[in-house]
């Protein structure tokens, strides 16, 4: 089993996942909740400008914030790593593999030959499911891909090799 997925074809830059690493990304989802609780619409713009607005005041009010040391720095819950459930969004990968205009769909080829194809947009929305429990995916693994909906979570595509933009 290879645990590198290439992203390739109608790209910029070629990029290859390796989900092992994954579970140290701030960006992963935590699937034993992910498709049960309401999702708040992203407004990313929004977002940045009341965090920039936040930082903005606090340097204002206390000063400028140092790097942070050993006392400061933020803690992983371990527990939760080695128990948990996770997967990661496919949308920053395609945004930094930088698709081409000309490209509509994404295919993901599997280990059983099968291929699964999606618009550019529903690709951006999936989900790779890397970890169960606690544990890499081994069986039909690295990665098992979920809709965003979750409505293939009992049963989602397996044995994913690689990520075609075409």
């Amino acid at each position: 089993m290879n645990s590198i997925i290439p992203i390739k074809g109608a790209v910029t830059y070629t990029l290859t996942l390796d989900p092992t690493v994954w579970i140290f990304d701030d960006r992963r989802l935590d699937l034993t909740t992910y498709f049960s609780t309401e999702k708040a619409p992203d407004d990313s713009e929004e977002k940045y400008l009341a965090d920039m607005g936040a930082h903005w005041s606090r340097e204002i009010m206390e000063g400028a914030v140092f790097p942070p040391t050993l006392k400061t720095e933020r803690k992983f819950d371990r527990k939760g790593m080695m128990t948990g459930t996770f997967g990661m969004e496919l949308g920053p990968f395609f945004k930094n593999a930088e698709v081409k205009p000309e490209a509509s769909e994404v295919v993901f080829e599997c280990e059983n030959g099968e291929e699964h194809v999606f618009s550019l947009e529903e690709a951006k929305t999936l989900i790779f499911k890397f970890s169960q429990d606690g544990k890499p995916i081994t069986e039909g693994g690295p990665v098992h891909l979920l809709l965003a909906d979750g409505s293939n979570v009992d049963n989602p595509i397996k044995g994913v090799l690689a990520i075609r933009v075409q």
